[in-house]
């Protein structure tokens, strides 16, 4: 018996449905070059200000774009991620580097922003703490801006729980992890509040301990570029570090900046599994979620 055909108006429209998922990938990444796009928490340099684990939210148009914004999908970085399960450093294509931004704005004091080194495809999120012509200076840990300390307030220790994605371990934090009662686990981090001369204020964690980054400069931040540096002060890679050893190897220029933090959306612990549901709920960090990123004014 002769199969019947499938009426035309039935037959799939194979060009339509092709030129449907483009658009909607031109869309997507669209929105994430020039919008905003997701961002996650990869290691404690942010640390108390942001966990690993926490996703944010970037806003990608805050300081205007450049070479650094567009979000292009690299397809031999996907290869070698999805089937050949290796490690890449960035997903994205890098595009080469152009002077200026388009409707460019400039940072401000106490922003925390997303940005890319010269030479690499890594994603940074750091602090600004210098200006282009500001004296930056760093002693026994005290940030010095043109000559004027810093101010600083000792909060105390804040207990952080510890978990699969914030370990706290001994080599990392030692002395500083503690059992309550419960059996739960905690981290107990020195927090200190630092207000800078634009009376913006946050929260650093300096555990006191003697590091390389404690002393630094001076030096004169450049003309367009801005000096960075992470809230975990012994744990951060940042404008006081070179290059080779993972950090920004001084202040970055303005066209390496990709974008503002905004807020977190919601943090994961590190317990979660792909393939059980169930596990993303019991992983979820309660009232992390929505949290702002935009630092307060000393008034507040």
């Amino acid at each position: 018996m002769a199969k019947a055909k499938r009426p035309k108006s039935e037959r799939i429209d194979w060009i339509a449905e092709i030129r449907g998922a483009v658009i909607l990938l031109a869309a997507v990444l669209g929105f994430h070059s020039f919008v905003a796009k997701p961002f996650y928490i990869p290691s404690e340099s942010m640390v108390p200000t942001l966990l690993v684990g926490d996703r944010l939210v970037v806003n990608k148009f805050a300081y205007g774009w450049s070479h650094v914004s567009p979000t292009i999908p690299s397809i031999p970085a996907l290869f070698r991620w999805i089937v050949l399960r290796e490690p890449v450093e960035s997903l994205a294509v890098q595009l080469p580097d152009w002077k200026g931004r388009i409707w460019g704005s400039t940072p401000e004091r106490g922003d925390v922003v997303i940005l890319t080194p010269p030479g690499t495809n890594t994603d940074y999120i750091k602090r600004v703490i210098g200006l282009p012509g500001d004296r930056i200076e760093v002693r026994g840990g005290l940030v010095i801006i043109n000559g004027q300390a810093v101010k600083q307030d000792r909060l105390g220790d804040r207990l952080v729980p510890v978990d699969l994605n914030d370990p706290c371990t001994p080599e990392e934090y030692p002395g500083r992890r503690i059992a309550k009662p419960d059996g739960s686990l905690w981290c107990t981090l020195p927090t200190v509040r630092e207000t800078l001369p634009n009376g913006r204020t946050y929260e650093t964690v300096d555990t006191d301990r003697d590091s390389v980054g404690d002393s630094y400069g001076p030096i004169t931040v450049p003309e367009g570029q801005y000096f960075m540096m992470g809230d975990n002060r012994d744990h951060s890679a940042d404008s006081r570090f070179p290059q080779w050893q993972r950090g920004l190897g001084g202040p970055v220029s303005w066209e390496q900046i990709g974008g503002r933090a905004e807020f977190i959306t919601f943090s994961l612990d590190g317990s979660s599994s792909l393939l059980n549901p169930i596990s993303w709920v019991r992983a979820l960090r309660p009232g992390r979620a929505f949290t702002s990123l935009k630092p307060k004014s000393a008034a507040q």
